[in-house]
C-alpha cells in the first residue's frame, strides 16, 4: 500500500485534548464517556467528541484551525459543554498524563474492535494503559518535509515532554518520574520514539514492512511520539502529557506550531534542519520523563548539554517572528509562564505534600481543569 501524503499548502493546526470523568466524592474513574458524549451538545460544527482507548476518556478534537486562538475557542467553548454535561451526570472532568490513584485493572476498554484489538496483542502491557495525552497536527506541505522536520521537532522532544509533564503517580505512589506516562505507553510494541527516517522513501518501505508482517493490522497504525498523518497531510505531536489546564494546552500548541514552521523555513532557505542520533533521542525522552523541567538535554551529535529552560529560551526567541506572522504571540508567551509555574507534574506533588493524600491531588486537578483557562499573573 502507497503512503500518500496529501499535503497541506498551509501551516494549518488541529489539536486533540484527552479528557476522563471522575467521581466527585472519590476521584475514581468512572465508564461512561459514549453516555456523556451522547447528552453534550457540539458548541461548533467543526469540532467532534470522540471515544478514546478507556470508556471514561472523551476526546476533544478541534477542527482545521489557522492558529492557536482559533483552536483555544473551540477547545474552551467544548470543555465547557463537556463540564456541564457531566456536572448533570453527577460527575466532574478531570485529566493528567496518567491517574495517580485507580488501579488499571478495573477500567474498561471502549468497545472498539481496534481497541480490543490491541489488549488481545498486548495483553498485561497493553491494560495498564491508563494514560491520557495531548496531541497536536501541523499541516507540511509535501512528504520530502516530513521526516526532516521531525528531525527537527525530535531535537525539542525533551521541551515538550518536560514542560507538559504531568503524570509523577501511580496507584497512590509517587514513581519518582514527571512523565510516568511516557514509561508506560512506549511499552505497546508500535508506541516511542521514531525510527530516524531521512526520506520518505525509506518511511514507505518500513511501512510496507509493518504490513507485510500483519503489525499494522493489529494496532491500526505505528503510534510513534511524533509521526505524518498522511490522510490529513500533518505532522502529528504526540509526545506531550495531557495538561490540567487550557492555557498550558494553548502555550504547548503555540509552541509547536511555530517549532514546524521554524524548521519547515530552514528547508525553504536551505539550511540544514537539526537531528539527533535516535540513541540521543532516546536518552533524551528518558530525561525529560524521569527530571521533566530539571532536565539537562543533549543538543547535538557531539553530546553538549544544556538545561531544557536555557533551550526553551533559546527557541521562543527563535520563533518570535514566526509567532507574530501565525498570529500566537500572546500563547507563545505563554510557555514562559509555564516555566515559572512549573510544569503539572510540582504542582501535583505540591499538593500531595500539603494533603498527604493523592485522592486529593485528584481534587486539585479537577479544579484546575475547571478553572485554568487563563494563566496565572505572576
Amino acid at each position: 500500500m502507497a503512503h500518500i501524503f496529501k499535503g497541506s499548502p498551509q501551516p494549518t493546526i488541529g489539536v486533540e485534548w484527552e479528557l476522563a470523568l471522575v467521581d466527585p466524592d472519590t476521584g475514581d474513574l468512572v465508564g461512561r464517556a459514549a453516555e456523556l458524549i451522547e447528552k453534550t451538545p457540539k458548541p461548533h460544527d467543526k469540532v467532534r467528541f470522540d471515544l478514546e482507548f478507556l470508556d471514561n476518556t472523551v476526546e476533544i478534537v478541534t477542527g482545521v484551525c489557522t492558529n492557536t486562538a482559533e483552536a483555544f475557542e473551540q477547545l474552551q467553548a467544548s470543555r465547557a459543554a463537556l463540564d456541564k454535561a457531566a456536572r448533570e451526570m453527577g460527575l466532574r472532568l478531570w485529566t493528567s498524563g496518567s491517574h495517580p490513584t485507580t488501579d488499571f485493572r478495573t477500567q474498561d476498554v471502549s468497545d472498539k474492535p481496534h481497541y480490543k484489538e490491541i489488549i488481545e496483542r498486548t495483553q498485561y502491557w497493553g491494560r495498564q494503559m491508563l494514560i491520557w495525552g495531548l496531541h497536536v497536527h501541523v499541516g507540511v506541505k509535501d512528504e520530502d518535509r516530513v521526516w526532516p522536520i521531525i528531525g527537527g521537532l525530535m531535537t525539542l522532544m525533551p521541551v515538550m515532554l518536560a514542560y507538559s509533564a504531568s503524570s509523577p503517580a501511580w496507584i497512590s505512589e509517587d514513581t519518582g518520574y514527571a512523565s510516568n506516562r511516557s514509561m508506560l505507553y512506549q511499552q505497546l510494541p508500535t508506541a516511542g520514539i521514531p525510527y530516524g527516517f531521512d526520506t520518505w522513501a525509506e518511511y514507505e518501505s518500513f511501512m510496507k514492512d509493518q504490513e507485510t508482517s500483519g503489525v499494522v493490522s493489529h494496532t491500526g497504525s505505528m503510534h510513534f511520539d511524533i509521526r505524518p498523518a498522511c490522510e490529513h497531510g500533518t505532522i502529528e505531536v504526540r509526545v506531550c502529557d495531557s495538561p490540567a489546564t487550557l492555557w498550558e494546552v494553548a502555550a504547548l500548541t503555540a509552541f509547536i506550531h511555530c517549532a514546524v514552521v521554524y524548521f519547515d523555513s530552514l528547508i525553504d532557505a536551505g539550511e540544514a534542519v537539526p537531528k539527533l542520533p535516535y540513541w540521543h533521542n532516546v536518552e533524551n525522552k528518558w530525561r525529560a520523563a524521569r527530571y521533566g523541567d530539571e532536565t539537562l538535554m543533549i543538543t547535538d551529535g557531539d553530546t553538549h548539554e544544556a538545561t531544557v529552560d536555557v533551550v526553551l529560551e533559546d527557541y521562543l526567541q527563535r520563533f518570535a517572528p514566526i509567532a507574530k506572522d501565525l498570529g500566537c504571540e500572546d500563547e507563545l508567551a505563554m510557555m514562559r509562564t509555564l516555566a515559572k509555574v512549573r510544569p503539572g507534574y510540582v504542582r501535583q506533588r505540591e499538593a500531595f505534600a500539603q494533603h498527604n493524600d493523592w485522592v486529593e491531588v485528584v481534587h486539585h486537578t479537577v479544579d484546575e481543569l475547571a478553572s485554568g483557562d487563563v494563566p496565572p499573573r505572576l
